[in-house]
């Protein structure tokens, strides 16, 4: 089975091309990937398949085999795959996720995607989709009480679902223990979620750190970095244009006043390329 390793600010990934070969077992699949341990960081195993809607659609699974619905960083470099490997010739994709229809802006450079703007599309505030313990339609900052400290949690979703609140200090909390702690709360969410825990330096900058469900803490996530933005916007801490500050470094977050629509900047690379035998997962 051939694969790639690519990251986006933090975020490590191993893609593989769903179009050209022939996958199955696909949660064994996941976990034999990350069992391997490719880097490390990594998030799992996204896959770029044949889409009846969009240009691709991509499928992304977790470390544990379960499957995720969507990651801005993932995303964006599901761009660079695309492009870089000849699959399309296109700098504008729409990419089919379970989040929704995802639109990707590529920048090349001697033949190479060098830097991708991607379309997260509209924020989400619904007690539908993360549920919680209020009877509002919508919501900014229920105040929580976990542990020894109380909360104030403001949930996003792009169909991947984040809760964001602001702290004091990123490098001194406890992201193991109260991340865990959150994500377990099955009175506030029966479907588990990812925790992001942010602090504000001024109104252009925030520094972030991320609890992935199921998973642990990641050394970056865009949509974790843009429902950390989309939390001060509402609380108006924070402007609609913000450089994040995440473990796998910066990412610009531009929440767009006319179309409501979030925009991620910033580059991906690869990592390696390889071939692994995969022949025993069936």
């Amino acid at each position: 089975m051939k694969f790639t390793k690519m990251q986006a600010y933090g975020n490590d990934y191993v893609y593989i091309d769903a179009i050209h070969q022939e996958l199955k077992n696909l949660p064994a699949l996941a976990r034999f990937v990350s069992d391997r341990h490719f880097a490390v960081g990594s998030d799992g195993m996204v896959l770029i398949c044949p889409s009846d809607s969009g240009d691709f659609r991509m499928r992304m699974f977790n470390p544990d085999g379960s499957e995720g619905e969507m990651c801005g960083n993932a995303l964006r470099s599901v761009g660079k795959y695309v492009y870089d490997h000849r699959l399309t010739d296109k700098t504008e994709l729409v990419i089919e996720t379970l989040g929704g229809m995802q639109h990707l802006a590529l920048t090349v450079t001697d033949g190479l995607v060098t830097n991708i703007r991607a379309d997260i599309g509209e924020p989400v505030l619904s007690t539908a989709r993360i549920p919680v313990i209020t009877e509002l339609a919508q919501f900014v900052e229920q105040p929580v009480q976990v542990r020894d400290r109380t909360f104030h949690i403001t949930a996003v979703s792009w169909g991947n679902p984040h809760v964001a609140m602001f702290v004091d200090s990123v490098a001194e909390l406890d992201v193991w223990g109260y991340g865990r702690e959150i994500e377990c709360r099955t009175s506030l969410f029966p479907n588990k979620t990812n925790v992001t825990f942010a602090e504000f330096v001024s109104r252009e900058y925030i520094k972030m750190r991320e609890w992935e469900r199921n998973c642990g803490e990641t050394i970056g996530c865009g949509t974790g970095c843009a429902t950390a933005v989309v939390a001060g916007v509402l609380t108006g801490r924070l402007d609609r244009r913000v450089t994040v500050e995440q473990i796998g470094g910066p990412l610009l977050i531009e929440w767009d006043e006319a179309t409501n629509h979030l925009f991620m900047t910033g580059p991906s690379h690869t990592v390696f390329e390889a071939e692994i035998d995969a022949s025993h997962i069936r």
